[in-house]
């Protein structure tokens, strides 16, 4: 079996009608929820005994300040010190493309968290999950796989290799609004 996380980057800031996509910064909010959720995968970790053999993000500004501010969390000694690999095809990857860049993985990794972009990640999770009924959380994810959300995979494979449709079981799924009600949609009315 291999573990598979997901971390979508965190809220970006669309203030700078200039700026390249690919450049584009967290915002404050962006910032309060990727060390809320930082705090929350480091907890899931601890509590699971889960070590991340391996970090694949998308290198754009919003994903490395995503895990800059998420691995800042907490105090230092339980920290996560990531060594991510960058890759620049998950940059707004189909989840056809992030399969791809899963199935070059060394067969040895057993747990990957990737960050990057939808609607690849949340793709992924369709693709990947099946759609028989029997997953709530992956009912929620058709709801809305917001930013700085993160979910947990276990994949019944033994090689990254044999990664094809249907293979996997979302185990956890939380979004910040799940963990702060203020990070969730404004209210109305």
């Amino acid at each position: 079996m291999k573990i598979l996380g997901l971390f979508r980057h965190a809220k970006s800031d669309w203030g700078d009608a200039n700026a390249r996509d690919f450049d584009r910064p967290l915002n404050p909010r962006g910032r309060k929820g990727a060390a809320l959720m930082g705090a929350h995968i480091r907890d899931y970790s601890l509590e699971h005994k889960l070590r991340w053999d391996r970090v694949l993000s998308s290198p754009a500004v919003r994903t490395s300040e995503t895990l800059e501010v998420a691995s800042m969390s907490g105090p230092e000694a339980v920290r996560p010190r990531y060594v991510v690999n960058w890759d620049r095809r998950i940059y707004l990857a189909s989840s056809a493309t992030l399969i791809d860049v899963l199935r070059e993985l060394p067969d040895p990794v057993s747990a990957v968290l990737m960050v990057g972009h939808n609607p690849g990640l949340e793709d992924l999770i369709f693709d990947l999950v099946p759609d028989d009924g029997s997953s709530p959380l992956r009912d929620a994810v058709e709801e809305k796989f917001p930013t700085a959300t993160f979910a947990v995979l276990e994949l019944a494979i033994a090689q990254w290799g044999a990664l094809q449709e249907g293979c996997a079981r979302l185990v956890h799924l939380a979004r910040p609004r799940d963990l702060d009600p203020e990070l969730g949609p404004p209210r109305r009315g």
